[in-house]
């Protein structure tokens, strides 16, 4: 599926940066193939707009901020949020010529992150109810490019499989390869999907785990929402300390995404340092890039089409795909896919 050239996903919200990188001005982003440059409005509040001025289409992101308004570095022309011409510095009456805009975009703040839909939202911001719940301290964790695809990193997510493989230097047990079944209930966002699953116990993993058995469970219930959104629900039973990851692989374009990650952890910095809760995910999510990096970002979604062989333990991606696909078809929409692909050839 090539993210860009389907319609509907342009219908969701996304991830697209820690808030706190508006600080310094204006920023670029590119979301499924669209240009768009974000900033911080005069009441604090996020704003996005394409980025392309309507007078000489110079890059907005070039510009900088005043009053609340984006400026542009080429002319000065300035735009408000909702992407209205305000300003023409050289126009000795004041007067903006009619009509002059740039096409603006859905924009919240969520979590910390600016979240933008390119067209009217099909469903709100995922729910995190960790954020600000009693007990729970949140650590962002990781802001990364990865060249893959969003479908590829969200069934990675769901793959018990891989563990012992792909994960054999720090938590994977490599002689215990069968994957733990997970227990799905389809939602109408997505799907939950609870299961335990054994992990190696290395002394780096102790306070992570709270526990310095050799060996531990995840016990893990997890959520997927539609399209590109996945909780990571973990609970070590021993100690009682949640492991709460949320992702969001927000795809830039067809071949590569945007990951962010959040940790939210019941426990404090005294149990276990921010520091060392990073160090122990950051060598987990290399593990998971690089073996990503390595697939074909143009997922098959329609398995009727058979560009790939599955197994069992493939079941929370297959899944996706079927509700992906229905997404699409629900919108009057195929899959649109690369004609010449063949991974066997």
């Amino acid at each position: 599926m090539l993210v860009t050239q389907q319609k509907v996903l342009r219908k969701f919200w996304y991830a697209l940066m820690p808030v706190s990188q508006l600080k310094d001005g204006p920023q670029p982003f590119t979301l499924l193939g669209e240009k768009i440059v974000v900033w911080l409005k005069e009441d604090g509040a996020p704003a996005a707009l394409q980025d392309r001025c309507c007078h000489r289409t110079a890059r907005l992101s070039k510009g900088f901020v005043e009053n609340g308004n984006i400026v542009c570095g080429y002319h000065g022309w300035t735009f408000n949020g909702a992407g209205a011409c305000v300003r023409v510095p050289q126009s000795v009456d004041g007067s903006v010529p009619s009509g002059a805009c740039v096409k603006a975009y859905h924009c919240k703040e969520r979590y910390g992150y600016v979240w933008v839909a390119l067209e009217d939202p099909l469903r709100d911001i995922p729910d995190f109810p960790e954020d600000g719940a009693p007990g729970y301290r949140r650590i962002f964790q990781f802001y990364e490019r990865w060249e893959t695809s969003a479908l590829r990193m969200m069934e990675n997510s769901f793959d018990n499989s891989h563990f012992s493989y792909v994960h054999r230097a720090t938590f994977g047990m490599y002689d215990q390869p069968k994957p733990e079944k997970y227990e799905i209930n389809e939602t109408d966002y997505g799907f939950e999907a609870e299961t335990r699953v054994p992990i190696k116990n290395v002394p780096a993993s102790y306070r992570v785990t709270g526990t310095e058995a050799d060996t531990t469970v995840r016990h893990m219930f997890n959520r997927w929402y539609l399209p590109f959104v996945r909780r990571f629900g973990c609970q070590y039973p021993e100690s009682g300390r949640h492991h709460i990851i949320y992702n969001c692989a927000t795809p830039i374009d067809d071949g590569a995404i945007m990951l962010s990650q959040w940790l939210y952890r019941n426990d404090t910095e005294e149990d276990c340092p921010e520091a060392e809760l990073v160090a122990w995910d950051a060598p987990i999510l290399v593990e998971d890039r690089e073996i990503l990096e390595a697939t074909d970002p143009d997922a098959c979604i329609d398995v009727r089409r058979r560009q790939e062989f599955h197994m069992t333990s493939d079941r929370p991606g297959l899944i996706m795909r079927r509700m992906l696909l229905q997404l699409l078809e629900e919108h009057g929409e195929s899959e649109v896919f690369r004609s010449d692909t063949n991974l066997y050839r």
